[in-house]
């Protein structure tokens, strides 16, 4: 049985750094961040993707993403399952989220931060994605005859990355 994993970074968030008046898990997306989440969702959903599962990050800036790619795919928003350990949790807890899906779940999203889901990635497959991930940059990963709890180090097939700068509509 194959398995599908869309590792997602948020798309362009305002700049405010970290203050005690703007937290920067609070921020939320620009105008042009608003744009790109919306190309890159009106993207997968002309590969006809299906989501089984989408999971974020709590952060203000991957939820706001993961919402507009679920409107561009026809998925239920409310049905976005949030996760705090995903803000700053590192690549150890991206392994965390994925060893713990249901083996109902077949293909899945997970919206979050870098430069954790570039490592993540990395770690997943050994494959370079030439550096740092894009902004509202998507990778998709492939698992063959595995649990999602057998998931680890080179367990995966990289299947492709796209960027906002990438695709063409």
């Amino acid at each position: 049985m194959i398995k599908t994993l869309y590792l997602i970074r948020h798309a362009i968030a305002e700049d405010g750094g970290n203050t005690p008046m703007f937290r920067d898990f609070d921020r939320d997306l620009t105008s042009t961040g608003i744009i790109e989440a919306a190309r890159m969702g009106k993207f997968l959903a002309g590969t006809e993707v299906s989501f089984d599962l989408i999971v974020s990050s709590a952060a203000e800036r991957a939820k706001a993403t993961a919402k507009i790619f679920a409107e561009q795919l026809h998925y239920d928003a409310d049905a976005i399952v949030l996760d705090e350990s995903l803000y700053g949790g590192g690549p150890r807890t991206y392994l965390s989220v994925v060893n713990q899906l249901d083996e109902a779940v077949k293909t899945v999203a997970i919206f979050g931060h870098n430069p954790d889901v570039t490592f993540f990635s990395e770690y997943l497959t050994r494959a370079d994605i030439g550096g740092t991930m894009s902004t509202a940059g998507v990778i998709i990963l492939e698992f063959e005859d595995l649990k999602w709890a057998e998931v680890s180090n080179k367990s995966g097939k990289f299947l492709g990355y796209h960027s906002p700068q990438t695709i063409v509509q």
